[in-house]
């Protein structure tokens, strides 16, 4: 029996904890970072909290006698990802990471790419009236200056009490996002502006299809670098690596 910690909380890590379910000689933990109230809760163990950095989570993968670690986080979950690197090289398991490709920009996109939110909100300084700010809620304060920019924010769930937020309104909805849906929001709020990341994925590509058809420019925000070590594309992909690790352990005895 195999034991697999899957660390995620995105779609990519609920279907694939959903599809190792059904995998004899597979027994899997989903652990979510619990930042989001009601989050999608995958099939099987779970598991919702930090770690307490590399440390703790070495402690936890030793505790647990977990043979094997999948990163399926968000594409700019890029702490947990550098402590999962860090993590199993000192604890000796595999490790994979499920990483989905990133949009692409095509002919008729206008978009302007930068490495960071700060970076974001200094293009939009004098560039832009009304924005759609499409990055959740977590650095949401990073644009709060900017008081001459009237911004539509979207986010799962709101910010805290504390949290500085930009002029505008907040937002409160989930994805999977229609076209129609993200056109009509454009066009209500007469937006000039979206900022996102590039997460990739189906779920929220919708509003970058919308601005292309409105020429509506997109401040894309890079992703971060990942930490070396396997990687693959899809749950498919991550499913035949484990059927692979998993005939390696039955051959071996386990």
């Amino acid at each position: 029996m195999l034991r697999v910690l899957i660390i995620g909380g995105i779609g990519d890590a609920v279907e694939l904890a959903a599809k190792v379910a059904n995998i004899p000689g597979i027994e899997a933990i989903s652990s979510l970072a619990g930042r989001t109230r009601e989050p999608a809760t995958p099939v099987g163990n779970v598991r919702i909290g930090g770690f307490g950095g590399v440390a703790g989570l070495v402690t936890y993968l030793r505790e647990m006698q977990i043979d094997i670690l999948i990163d399926a986080t968000h594409p700019f979950a890029n702490q947990i990802s550098e402590n999962a690197a860090a993590a199993t090289q000192e604890v000796g398991i595999p490790r994979l990471m499920v990483i989905r490709p990133a949009w692409e920009k095509l002919k008729d996109d206008y978009w302007l790419e930068v490495e960071n939110n700060l970076a974001a909100a200094a293009v939009l300084a004098n560039q832009a009236n009304r924005v759609f700010l499409t990055i959740g809620r977590q650095e949401i304060a990073t644009f709060a200056h900017l008081q001459e920019i009237w911004f539509l924010m979207r986010m799962i769930d709101p910010p805290n009490a504390d949290v500085v937020v930009p002029p505008g309104l907040i937002l409160c909805d989930r994805g999977p996002f229609s076209l129609e849906n993200e056109q009509e929001i454009l066009l209500k709020y007469n937006i000039d502006t979206i900022v996102s990341k590039n997460s990739g994925g189906s779920a929220t590509y919708p509003k970058i299809i919308a601005a292309r058809k409105l020429g509506i420019k997109v401040v894309m925000v890079n992703r971060p670098p990942v930490p070396p070590g396997e990687q693959v594309a899809d749950v498919d992909s991550a499913c035949k690596w484990l059927f692979d690790k998993l005939d390696i352990s039955l051959q071996n005895g386990k």
